[in-house]
């Protein structure tokens, strides 16, 4: 008897992609996409502390992996009681968008909401390209 993959859902690959962020995982995060995947974060400025884009599997995991550790001192963690997201298919069930609401609590106890919209574009389960906005000055 052959056995069929059910593809993942779009709610899955989000949930999966921002777990792999929550937890700084360079090398999961990178796994997601496909091997000439795209992220870009367009209305980042070009010195920001994330790479504004990143272009292929291996640049993704080493840029992310940059990132990772030059904001390992960063004392937020994220709210996940206060955070929120919608997510909205498309007619094309290769493209899905989030909106995205994180709630981030730092040492002293005051949160801060980041809102942002992401767009993944998938080919074969895994992002082709996402593109995702979110305000600069919004902390790195």
């Amino acid at each position: 008897m052959k056995e069929f993959a059910v593809p993942a859902t779009p709610q899955e690959l989000f949930e999966r992609y921002t777990w792999t962020g929550m937890i700084r995982d360079a090398d999961a995060r990178a796994e997601m996409f496909t091997v000439d995947g795209v992220l870009d974060t367009p209305l980042l400025p070009a010195d920001h502390n994330h790479p504004r884009r990143m272009e292929g599997r291996e640049e993704i995991r080493a840029g992310l992996a940059a990132y990772y550790q030059r904001s390992a001192n960063d004392d937020r963690t994220v709210n996940t009681d206060q955070s929120r997201y919608v997510l909205h298919t498309t007619t094309d069930p290769d493209v899905f968008v989030a909106e995205i609401d994180a709630a981030l609590d730092d040492a002293d106890g005051e949160t801060t909401t980041l809102s942002l919209v992401q767009i993944f574009r998938l080919r074969d389960e895994k992002i082709a390209l996402m593109r995702d906005y979110f305000a600069p000055d919004a902390g790195d």
